[in-house]
């Protein structure tokens, strides 16, 4: 029995990855996000210049075949900090999201399955957290615990709590009305067994679109965060304290801003494309 269910559930794998391959959008936002996880893996290869060594003599050169995307005011190559930018973007996107999807996935679980004061108080306590716009939320964390790359991803990953925390709970609550589980309930299993064993599998299409839009959310809130001087601090390289830098000189060097914010739109476009098209593939009820 247990054979089967493995070999039931490698086809249905194939069968998601083959009809997201199969369809454009897929496709493309497939590539794009490859692209980008390519460039944070390879960073090292990649880059041609040290990202933290300053070349006074050549600030504020232009695109050029020494300098792809030209440099800064202190001489730093721009195509290697955008290299090594999108490490620092998915390492802080995926982490976040991890403690997001970890957090919410349980507590959307409880409150949808045990309903009654347990489901009160967990979204009581969503509903607070969702009052305050994410990214002053983020912020209001960050100020509190200090400026550092893991209090960053700690304050994005409580802003996505409940948004995990709501999808689980509504997939939880449409799911434990089916047939199936009121028999687990009449042959007398437990609620944790029903919990982990037929409900938790059960609700991992939308908490997968969840998670892979979230990764986009988080990247950019790094981003709005780094661009504040709240987030990823100088001289390591972040898109968004790229761009801080670069405000002084939009009008002298306008590459300084022109790439960053490049690849923050590509790469969010990127993951919000793949996981509309995993929507699509993983519930085709939604698609329009």
């Amino acid at each position: 029995m247990n054979t089967v269910l493995k070999k039931q559930k490698h086809v249905k794998q194939e069968s998601v990855l083959k009809q997201l391959w199969q369809d454009p959008l897929g496709r493309l936002g497939f590539i794009g996000v490859s692209i980008i996880v390519l460039l944070a893996i390879f960073a090292p290869v990649i880059a041609t210049f040290d990202v933290a060594k300053i070349h006074s003599k050549d600030a504020l050169q232009g695109p050029s075949a020494t300098y792809l995307f030209g440099t800064d005011n202190f001489g730093r190559d721009i195509f290697s900090r955008i290299v090594y930018g999108a490490r620092v973007s998915l390492v802080v996107g995926i982490v976040s999201v991890t403690i997001a999807a970890g957090i919410g996935f349980l507590l959307g679980l409880i409150a949808g399955y045990f309903e009654g004061k347990t489901e009160t108080v967990i979204m009581m306590v969503m509903d607070v957290l969702f009052a305050f716009p994410s990214i002053l939320l983020a912020l209001l964390i960050v100020a509190v615990l200090g400026t550092s790359i893991v209090n960053t991803m700690i304050a994005i990953g409580i802003v996505n709590v409940p948004v995990f925390t709501r999808t689980v709970r509504a997939s939880v609550k449409s799911i434990k009305g089916l047939d199936y589980i009121a028999n687990a309930k009449s042959i007398g299993l437990k609620d944790s067994k029903i919990l982990i064993s037929h409900i938790a599998p059960n609700s991992l299409a939308a908490f997968t679109v969840q998670a892979t839009l979230a990764l986009s959310s988080g990247i950019l809130t790094e981003a709005t965060m780094s661009f504040l001087g709240l987030g990823i601090q100088p001289p390591a390289p972040s898109w968004g304290s790229m761009l801080s830098e670069a405000r002084v000189y939009m009008e002298l060097a306008p590459w300084m801003v022109i790439f960053p914010i490049l690849f923050i739109v590509l790469t969010i476009l990127s993951f919000n494309i793949l996981g509309d098209a995993l929507r699509d593939v993983l519930d085709p009820k939604l698609k329009l």
